[in-house]
């Protein structure tokens, strides 16, 4: 072993990694600040969970457990490359406690082999995913293969070297002779086993593989050729990391530590409230470039570090356009190349970004960490390198965000740069133009009466909070099911099954408003910031009243939007899905489903409910609960089911191609064979109703919510029924 020439080669590799990766850590210092400093233990937790064991990987099989083998094989053969390199100062070199002899090195020599063969399994199920059976959802390349190539020849020649180490070993003790270099090789192996020596299976292999060489100095050449090549190609392989997709190997476990721990459903605000909000948007509309301030983002300098962060570490599987349902009904949405034209763009102006003056600051819009020059090269990212049609074809959905091993955000990216079109630039699609107006005269989308929004409970008795100012729960019935006929039976079974519990509950009636969730997946975060301060107040004045201290909700977006960001203005609140609550009810035995309602029901995952609030089993449960139903489920059901096609503000907004998004899920949810198609959404009832009609199925297969199923099947609620 050569301490020269090890120094030589730690030299090389390890400074021009170091001038590559100071590069890299300046342009991630150059992102916007955010705190991700708190809460250590859960991020020490999401690590475990997430970077460790990769729960996510196990999404695609085999490939997800090939990638365990080969990521444990990282963790567990990093010791083994500090020992090599040790041997090339010191031969006999074993870390000090991994001696051939010692318990804790004949325990690692054989977990390192079991890895070491496992990675070159977890290598083969990759090549082969990549050559014989391609995936359309990875990036294909010739660098994936070679550095598949790489990993597997640092296995295989660390395989090489305990081979023939063992054998030359063997030899010496013998009565072979020895020269220095076969000394050297042999001084850490210890005592000599003859034959298979299963505390080194892999190593024992190719021992058999070299055995029959007559020559101990050839033996010895191919022994330091396993030596030279794992401990050089460990090193090569760092630098090429930061120039490929692989520098998620470096980032992925930082990236997960940093991530967001807020609710998966909050977005965060521009400003505290939206008089602040207003002098931003006022400070902004007079400089001379307005694309300049982030507000939102308008350019690639507006995003955070964290936000850098995740370009660095994308992997490029494609898990995440694989599962979002604008890409797979051929809309020009594609997370994943989202993501890596940020990067390129980024990358791109590298050197622009890194130590440039700062411009001047606008009062009440945050500035960056670093200074940073949007002198002339700026580019504006919509439509120079993200072209508008991408963002306006998100569901918001997180699909993509469920599905990435490694906690990669994409919709708060997607909504700042709408924030910045829409309040900034005052570009948006035509038809978002009558529900904004709408939503800000009238408190609803459709620009309906605010008299009318009581309409749907009468005959019913139900208060308003006005009437009884000290109702414990509080109704939020929601546009949707304020308004839309079809919806407004939702929000009559949820009125009477809460009347037969007994529960003591009322209505706002003309005080509700829109809780603003389609403007701000919009971009319209003034307007929606008006909503919330407007709705928020009107919450908390019944509360100090002794009133609203549970607040139930029948709409996922408005259960999302009140639970998870109205704290952000002024309201904190115990919201409830009436999925969670009414399963409540059914268990304590103030409903009784004791009247049958048979038939296969499919029930249809909200993405606002489950991905957004990981609320999945109670509508199944409340089902399950009902006699007679026999639940089905779709293939893509729960975390990898199929969003409706309405969130996002795509309720308002037109379909990009005639694949739509609501038909691809109908279809899925019929291949089931159900009768009945649930769901705990009036906008996902909407969207599958209108599916349902594409396929002419309308009389045949019902779509029902969960809370119409256990209306009909609680008996004390059938007079109400029937006499609607």
């Amino acid at each position: 072993m050569n301490p020269y020439l090890m120094t030589f080669i730690f030299a090389a590799t390890l400074g021009t990694f170091a001038v590559v990766a100071k590069k890299r850590f300046a342009l991630l210092a150059s992102g916007r600040p955010v705190d991700r400093f708190d809460r250590i233990g859960d991020r020490i937790q999401s690590v475990l969970t997430y970077a460790f064991y990769q729960k996510k990987m196990g999404y695609y099989q085999p490939v997800g457990t090939a990638h365990k083998f080969i990521f444990t094989g990282f963790v567990v053969l990093l010791l083994r490359s500090i020992i090599l390199w040790g041997r090339a100062y010191y031969p006999p070199f074993n870390a000090f406690i991994f001696g051939p002899e010692s318990p804790l090195g004949v325990a690692y020599e054989f977990i390192k082999d079991i890895v070491a063969t496992l990675v070159v399994v977890g290598v083969s199920v990759f090549v082969y995913y990549r050559t014989v059976k391609p995936q359309k959802r990875m990036t294909l390349s010739t660098e994936g293969l070679v550095i598949l190539g790489i990993i597997a020849t640092m296995m295989l020649t660390d395989m090489l070297y305990d081979g023939a180490g063992m054998e030359l070993n063997w030899r010496v003790s013998q009565g072979a002779a020895a020269n220095e270099t076969i000394t050297k090789i042999i001084a850490p192996f210890g005592h000599a086993h003859a034959g298979f020596a299963f505390t080194s299976p892999a190593g024992s292999v190719f021992r058999a593989l070299v055995a029959g060489i007559g020559s101990n100095d050839t033996i010895a050449t191919l022994a330091q050729f396993g030596f030279w090549t794992h401990a050089t190609l460990v090193l090569v392989f760092l630098n090429i990391l930061p120039f490929s997709k692989h520098f998620h190997i470096l980032t992925a476990v930082p990236n997960v530590f940093f991530r967001d721990l807020a609710p998966a459903g909050r977005l965060q605000p521009i400003a505290e409230n939206a008089e602040k909000l207003m002098e931003v948007v006022g400070a902004v509309a007079e400089l001379e470039d307005p694309t300049k301030a982030p507000v939102g983002a308008a350019r690639i300098e507006h995003f955070s570090w964290k936000a850098i962060l995740d370009f660095y570490t994308c992997t490029e599987c494609g898990r995440c356009s694989d599962n979002c349902p604008a890409h797979t009904t051929g809309k020009v949405l594609s997370p994943k190349h989202l993501t890596l034209a940020l990067r390129d763009h980024l990358y791109a102006r590298q050197e622009q970004l890194i130590g440039s003056e700062a411009p001047a600051a606008v009062e009440g819009v945050p500035t960056q960490a670093t200074p940073i020059a949007f002198g002339e090269g700026s580019v504006i990212l919509s439509p120079d390198v993200i072209h508008p049609d991408v963002l306006w074809a998100c569901t918001t959905c997180r699909a993509c965000e469920e599905q990435c091993p490694v906690m990669i955000s994409y919709v708060d990216k997607i909504v700042d740069m709408r924030r910045n079109l829409v309040l900034v630039r005052g570009e948006f699609p035509h038809t978002l133009s009558k529900p904004f107006e709408a939503m800000e005269v009238n408190g609803n989308p459709w620009n309906l009466s605010r008299s009318d929004r009581g309409g749907w409970a009468d005959g019913l008795g139900v208060k308003t909070m006005a009437e009884h100012p000290t109702a414990d729960v509080l109704y939020w019935v929601g546009c949707a099911a304020s308004y839309d006929d079809r919806a407004k039976k939702i929000a009559r079974a949820t009125a009477r099954l809460l009347q037969s519990a007994g529960i003591d509950f009322a209505i706002l009636g003309q005080e509700e408003s829109c809780t603003g969730d389609p403007a701000r997946r919009a971009g319209n975060e003034f307007l929606f910031a008006t909503l919330a301060e407007a709705n928020a107040m009107t919450i908390n004045g019944y509360k100090e009243q002794g009133g609203a201290k549970t607040v139930i909700t029948a709409c996922p977006h408005c259960f999302n939007t009140l639970k998870n960001e109205y704290p952000d203005f002024g309201a904190k609140l115990e919201v409830v899905h009436h999925a969670d609550f009414l399963l409540g009810l059914v268990a304590q035995k103030k409903l009784k489903p004791t009247a049958p309602v048979k038939g296969k029901v499919a029930y249809h995952d909200s993405c606002y409910l489950g991905r957004y609030n990981d609320i999945y089993e109670s509508p199944r449960k409340i089902l399950s609960s009902i006699p007679g139903v026999e639940l089905v489920e779709a293939e893509a059901s729960k975390n990898k089911g199929l969003c409706c096609g309405a969130g996002g503000a795509q309720m308002w907004m037109e379909e990009q191609n005639a694949n739509r998004v609501n038909v691809k899920r109908t279809l899925q949810l019929l291949d089931t064979g159900a009768k009945t198609i649930a769901t705990a959404c009036p906008f996902c009832m909407t969207m599958l109703t209108d599916g349902l009609k594409s396929q002419d199925k309308q009389d045949e297969i019902k779509q029902l919510d969960i809370a119409e199923l256990l209306d009909q099947a609680c008996t004390v609620a059938e007079p109400a029924l029937a006499a609607e």
